[in-house]
């Protein structure tokens, strides 16, 4: 996916496992079709995963995650990765990596959801439960504002996906992005954000219910604006659920049209790099660019 990606296969992993973790070598590898950018993933036995670091943008991720996510997990209402090893650079791989506990769940699709209502709800809960964790100390989010500091890239992906021709309406597009820059910025305290809130980081509990079951992938987590947590509103949720969503985290105007922007640029920035090579976030960019244009036009009435 990336130009720069250092390769990965299984042999690699057993080769590290049986250098640093000789009590896991045994166990069987194989390689898990995530649909993830940022990290390689393997399923090491029945309940554990090997994460490495695809590239160099990803690595510092590793040491926030061993970090913070023993500190942030007693305080959410769902399960979130557990470290339980961390790799060294070694057999030719360059980076850090790290063992996780495997958790169970498949990711939601937008358009699938069997309960709605109470995956907005319980999506909800989990945003507010992080806000409330005390952000003193707290590393920057990845996505932490001001949603300015996203214009020039912005745009340049809508450049990029006008000269594709055809994808995407483009200039209701910058006309969506241009009303939530306008929106006043976010003037009160910090708080904890995961700042990447896909589907691809969700999980569905694995006893059918429809609701979430886990969250995974915090390299992005830390400190900023709400708004970064708002973007499942326009990623998974349909539309008639939104509102209830909004409701539960008391997103006033200029905080909601701030979270549809973020929804907006990351998929305006996705598609163009995505397109073919992750069709699975290609097409929820795609998604999410058609509900803002939706949201948009109704509002421009």
């Amino acid at each position: 996916m990336h130009a720069d990606e250092v390769p990965t296969d299984v042999t690699l992993v057993r080769r590290l496992l049986a250098a640093q973790f000789p009590h896991w070598a045994g166990l069987p590898v194989v390689p898990f079709p995530s649909g993830g950018t940022v990290n390689a993933v393997y399923r090491l036995g029945d309940d554990m995963a090997v994460r490495l670091p695809r590239i160099e943008g990803g690595v510092e991720d590793v040491a926030k995650e061993r970090r913070w996510l023993p500190r942030l997990a007693p305080h959410l209402p769902v399960p979130i990765p557990t470290v339980l090893g961390s790799g060294t650079p070694a057999e030719g791989y360059p980076w850090p990596w790290s063992v996780h506990r495997w958790l169970d769940g498949a990711n939601p699709e937008a358009g699938q959801l069997i309960r709605p209502a109470l995956m907005a709800a319980d999506l909800a809960g989990f945003v507010m439960a992080l806000r409330r964790i005390e952000p003193t100390d707290g590393p920057p989010a990845y996505r932490r504002g001001p949603l300015s500091a996203q214009d020039h890239e912005t745009r340049a992906a809508l450049g990029r996906l006008h000269a594709l021709g055809g994808i995407i309406d483009t200039e209701a597009a910058t006309a969506a992005w241009e009303v939530s820059l306008r929106a006043p910025g976010w003037d009160g305290p910090p708080v904890w954000v995961h700042s990447d809130l896909m589907p691809g980081n969700l999980l569905l509990d694995s006893a059918g219910r429809g609701r979430l079951g886990g969250v995974i992938d915090f390299g992005t987590v830390g400190v900023g604006e709400p708004a970064a947590d708002l973007i499942p509103a326009w990623n998974l949720l349909p539309a008639g659920v939104r509102d209830g969503f909004r409701a539960a985290l008391a997103a006033d105007d200029a905080t909601w049209a701030r979270g549809r922007g973020w929804a907006l640029s990351m998929a305006l920035i996705q598609l163009p790099y995505y397109l073919h090579t992750n069709p699975t976030l290609a097409a929820n960019a795609r998604h999410v660019i058609t509900e803002v244009l939706t949201d948009h036009a109704t509002a421009s009435r």
